[in-house]
């Protein structure tokens, strides 16, 4: 389980995604498990709570697209807040640690 929650908050790190016009969709849990699954996450009901949790953390669309990003550049020009906004970044570290509480240990 450890392992997974490892893979769960790398797969979930920020990085730089282009800001997010008003034709864009809104981002949804849904979008972001797919995001997760994606990229490797195998538990779907794993991904289904991270992804729930993010989005209850009240993290912006910019955020959000941030987080479901491939391009690595913003964490290594801003490792403090990965990418985002410092309050989006404030909120996606307390999400990953409820990720941990919540999903993780929950599934045990």
């Amino acid at each position: 389980m450890r392992k997974t929650l490892i893979v769960a908050a790398l797969i979930a790190l920020p990085v730089l995604a282009g800001c997010g016009g008003a034709d864009e969709p809104q981002l949804t849990a849904a979008d972001l498990s797919k995001s997760l699954q994606d990229k490797g996450l195998r538990d779907a009901a794993l991904a289904d709570c991270a992804a729930r949790v993010f989005v209850d953390a009240g993290i912006s669309q910019a955020g959000l697209r941030t987080l479901i990003s491939d391009d690595q550049a913003a964490v290594q020009s801003d490792p403090e807040n990965m990418g985002m906004s410092a309050d989006d970044a404030a909120k996606s570290r307390e999400a990953r640690g409820k990720i941990g509480t919540e999903c993780v240990a929950g599934a045990r």
